[in-house]
C-alpha cells in the first residue's frame, strides 16, 4: 500500500483513539451512585490566592461505597476545600470535623439515574460524531491523493480501511456506554 495512504490511516487511527479516550474520561465523571475520588476532579481550591486542583492540596480516598474522605495536607485548607466543593454544585454536602472532610454520597433516585444515563448517551453520541468527522477528514485526504495521481483502486482500498477503523471505534464507544449504563442503573 502507498505510504501516503498508510500515513493517513495511521493519523486517523491516532485521532480516533484520542476520541475514545476523551469519551472514557467524560464517562468517568458521570457518577454512578458509588463514591469515587474522580467525582471531585476539576474542583479548584483557593490555595494561598492561587486556584489549585483539589488533588494537589489533599488526599482523596473512599472510606466505603458511599463515603469520600478528604485529608488536606495543611489544616488551614479545610475551609477553602469545603467552600470549593460547595461551589462546584455537585449536590454533595461536605462535613468538616476539623481534621478531615467527609462527604456522604447520596443514593441515586430512579429519575436521577435516568438523567445520568441520558448524559452518558449524549457523551457517547458526541464521541461518535467526532469519529465520523475524522472519517470524513481522512477520506478527503485520500481524494486529494487521487487527484495527485494515486491509483483509484488504492484509494478505494484506503476508504474501506478508514470505514473499518471508524466502525471499530464506534463499537468501542457503544461498549463503554453499555458498561456505564449498567453501572448507573445497578442499585
Amino acid at each position: 500500500m502507498n505510504e501516503d495512504i498508510q500515513f493517513i490511516l495511521d493519523d486517523a487511527k491516532e485521532q480516533m483513539e484520542k476520541g475514545v479516550s476523551h469519551l472514557e474520561a467524560e464517562l468517568i465523571k458521570v457518577r454512578a451512585g458509588k463514591a469515587s475520588p474522580s467525582m471531585l476532579e476539576g474542583i479548584m481550591v483557593d490555595y494561598y490566592g492561587a486556584k489549585t486542583p483539589l488533588n494537589q492540596v489533599a488526599n482523596i480516598n473512599t472510606a466505603d461505597a458511599r463515603t469520600l474522605v478528604i485529608q488536606p495536607w495543611e489544616k488551614s485548607t479545610l475551609t477553602p476545600i469545603e467552600k470549593a466543593i460547595m461551589a462546584a454544585n455537585l449536590g454533595l454536602n461536605p462535613q468538616n470535623d476539623g481534621v478531615l472532610i467527609r462527604i456522604l454520597v447520596p443514593a441515586l433516585t430512579e429519575e436521577r439515574r435516568r438523567d445520568l444515563v441520558k448524559k452518558a448517551k449524549s457523551e457517547a453520541e458526541n464521541a461518535k460524531v467526532s469519529l465520523r468527522a475524522m472519517r470524513k477528514e481522512a477520506n478527503e485526504e485520500l481524494k486529494k491523493l487521487q487527484k495527485n495521481g494515486t491509483p483509484e483502486d488504492e484509494i478505494k482500498e484506503g476508504e474501506i480501511k478508514v470505514q473499518t477503523l471508524t466502525d471499530g471505534y464506534v463499537l468501542k464507544c457503544d461498549k463503554h456506554l453499555e458498561i456505564k449504563e449498567k453501572e448507573i442503573m445497578t442499585i
